[in-house]
């Protein structure tokens, strides 16, 4: 298995852990495509690909059409996605993706987190280049080869095909979302979520005192309302 499986092997347990925040988040989502592209998810494949997550998190119909008709309302203000770089403690980078409609308070919050827990702010681009932009998809697996699937899913951009309880992953670079996803959805094929991860090229492994740091200042920024993901180079 390559690095797209062991990635997902040690998120999977923290990812989307806190019921409510993972409404919170996928609502900002849903406001973010409907804004992008309109509210009728037909012809908005973000929107598509954003409802599929919620109900993969078992968000009930209602919220996702409450969520759908607020972002369609005028008054309704936009999100705008910014992107944090910095370091904990102990040389660990660390990349935040953020969904805001107010970028003044966000810069001063995560600052401050970094601040307090000895790590520091960084500048654009500062670790970026460390990790791997990817998208992924979780897809109902029956009746599905998933050797063959990915031979066939290779000429899309994929890189990685894995099973495992949830159905079948597939991963590839970003660019490749839209191809990928119109390639499934023509064959019919039940795509259960799908998203967008980075991936650290390179992990660190510390000892159990420097991991209390780096976790110190990793719970108060995922605490953060405005806090969507949020990755790391220290090795799980």
């Amino acid at each position: 298995m390559g690095r797209a499986f062991e990635f997902r092997k040690a998120r999977k347990m923290k990812r989307w852990a806190a019921m409510s925040k993972a409404f919170t988040r996928i609502g900002k989502d849903i406001v973010m495509a409907v804004k992008e592209g309109g509210p009728d998810p037909d012809a908005n494949s973000k929107l598509r690909a954003v409802i599929q997550n919620a109900k993969s998190v078992n968000m009930p119909k209602d919220n996702i059409e409450r969520a759908i008709k607020r972002a369609s309302d005028k008054s309704q203000g936009d999100y705008k996605e910014v992107l944090f770089e910095g370091y904990a403690p102990h040389g660990i980078a660390i990349l935040i993706e953020t969904a805001t409609d107010n970028n003044t308070r966000t810069v001063a919050n995560i600052r401050s987190y970094f601040n307090k827990c000895n790590g520091s702010l960084g500048t654009s681009g500062s670790v970026e280049f460390m990790f791997d932009h990817t998208c992924n998809f979780t897809i109902n697996g029956e009746g599905l080869d998933p050797e063959e699937l990915e031979l066939e899913m290779i000429d899309f951009g994929a890189e990685e095909v894995f099973l495992d309880e949830d159905g079948i992953h597939i991963y590839a670079p970003f660019e490749n979302f839209g191809g990928i996803q119109k390639e499934l959805e023509s064959r019919e094929i039940e795509i259960i979520s799908s998203g967008f991860e980075r991936i650290p090229q390179v992990t660190k492994a510390l000892n159990e005192e420097e991991i209390a740091d780096v976790e110190k200042l990793l719970e108060k920024i995922e605490e953060d309302d405005d806090v969507q993901n949020v990755y790391h180079t220290m090795q799980e």
